[in-house]
């Protein structure tokens, strides 16, 4: 059975109306692909850390790898993907693997992280 997987968005808003193109209509689309935004937030603070702040976040969980694959590879999304491109700067888009523990990441060594 295929693991869920989470992915992380963040970023800056470099264009607002080409954002504003995208955040229409990709709800329903990240839906309709096995996906759920899990959290919005606007940046506060830095508290720790060394990553340069983006000004927004967002936390979606899909249902698999796959299924994430399948948002960003649909055919029928060619159009709405360079929105989001051409209307944010500074983009991270981590995938996280679900835990129900940290077991898994405490029992690989320190200085290595997960998936190098």
């Amino acid at each position: 059975m295929a693991q869920p997987v989470f992915a992380l968005n963040l970023f800056n808003v470099s264009d607002r109306d080409e954002y504003l193109a995208y955040s229409r209509r990709s709800a329903r689309e990240v839906a309709a692909h096995g996906g759920r935004v899990v959290a919005l937030g606007k940046f506060r603070e830095a508290v720790a850390g060394d990553i340069e702040p983006r000004s927004v976040l967002i936390l979606v969980e899909w249902e698999s790898r796959q299924a994430f694959d399948d948002y960003c590879n649909d055919p029928a999304l060619a159009d709405l993907h360079p929105h989001r491109e051409n209307g944010t700067s500074e983009y991270v888009w981590h995938l996280f693997d679900t835990l129900e523990d940290l077991r898994p990441v405490l029992k690989q060594s320190a200085a290595k992280p997960v998936g190098s």
